[in-house]
């Protein structure tokens, strides 16, 4: 007797339902967005606005709400106070995002007020860091870069894998190059390099037919920008562990999105005689069940990490919490089902027909 949580028989027309899929993606990405755009962009932790880290150790308990009510008569700005390890172990980050006082001027107010409020109370200072606005601003940049650059090779990379067009993909890459020259010519900001980039990718994805690719990354802008916009929902900061998570995120999505692309891969070419919607939902129901199971696992693993793991880590474990459902969703009705629609209808319902060795619509 098999247990099986998805029956492997399944015949649910994933096609069919994609409209109303990315409505319910389309409306995640405009709440996401409108968050943003009412709090003035994402809420930057120190490693991108700069700011001053210190971390304390006390020698007796002292419990976390003590210390933050006592730190916020400091009035610094942008104050997070968080505990690291157990809570025995008394130790406590402290984070501001003032740039306009130094780390000696900031660990005096801090030690004044601590003085005041703990007194009697011993504790030492295991660190002080500050981080500049200009340190920030780069660290941005460079997150951003190394997420774009991420989703340009896997865009390279499906191109010639599942399409055979490794000219298409050299064609793109080009294409690229010569875009991000002109925006550096008349001297754009970082930021808009990337997302100018980005868009360039999509649009010459678009118009050399790499149908496998746009979905691709497609699902992986998709998983991206939701995140973020449910980070900015609640109000979360985004730091370095964030673009750590996103770019995680990256990485497990695409494996959920390559499993699909090579199960429509091999039913075409078994040479059924299928019409492509046809074979895209029996290859997307075919690895429902492994989809869910990893997700499933994934989830539960990151979920005790999230519960376990410490204020820390609390940020980034809830980043991947929110992505693999996510990513998940994306795999199953965004990355495929664009394949679809951007097929002509009549090549879409048409049967598939052998030439040469090679599948192509009849």
């Amino acid at each position: 007797m098999h247990f099986h949580i998805i029956k492997p028989d399944t015949k649910i027309n994933f096609i069919g339902l994609r409209y109303y899929a990315f409505a319910i993606s389309a409306l995640m990405i405009l709440v996401g967005f409108a968050s943003l755009t009412m709090k003035g962009g994402p809420r930057y932790g120190i490693d991108f606005a700069g700011g001053v880290i210190i971390q304390a150790k006390f020698d007796v308990p002292t419990k976390l709400d003590d210390l933050k009510k006592s730190l916020e008569a400091t009035s610094l700005p942008g104050l997070v106070v968080q505990q690291m390890g157990p809570e025995k172990d008394n130790d406590f980050l402290i984070r501001t995002s003032t740039t306009d006082e130094t780390s000696d001027a900031v660990q005096k107010t801090v030690v004044a007020t601590l003085d005041k409020d703990l007194a009697g109370n011993k504790y030492t200072f295991k660190r002080v860091e500050m981080v500049g606005p200009k340190v920030g601003e780069d660290l941005r940049g460079k997150a951003l870069e190394a997420m774009y650059y991420a989703i340009l090779l896997i865009a390279i990379y499906i191109s010639g894998r599942f399409e055979h067009r490794w000219m298409a993909a050299g064609i793109m890459a080009a294409g690229l190059f010569a875009g991000i020259t002109a925006l550096q010519y008349i001297n754009a900001p970082q930021i808009w390099l990337v997302f100018g980039a980005l868009i360039i990718t999509l649009v010459l994805c678009f118009m050399l037919k790499l149908n496998y690719a746009l979905g691709a990354i497609a699902a992986l802008i998709h998983d991206v920008l939701v995140t973020v916009g449910i980070f900015s929902i609640l109000n979360k900061e985004f730091d370095l562990t964030i673009i750590a998570a996103l770019l995680t995120l990256i990485g497990f999505s695409l494996n959920d999105t390559i499993i699909v692309y090579d199960r429509i891969r091999e039913i075409r070419g078994q040479k059924t005689g299928e019409p492509l919607n046809t074979i895209i939902n029996r290859s997307v129901n075919q690895t429902l069940s492994r989809t869910v199971l990893t997700s499933g696992l994934s989830f539960l693993a990151v979920f005790s990490l999230y519960i376990f793991g410490g204020q820390v880590i609390h940020d980034f474990a809830l980043a991947m919490l929110i992505g693999i459902v996510v990513g998940t969703f994306s795999s199953i009705y965004v990355a495929a089902p664009i394949i679809a629609t951007l097929t002509p209808p009549e090549d879409l319902n048409a049967p598939a027909v052998p030439v040469k060795g090679k599948v192509k619509t009849a």
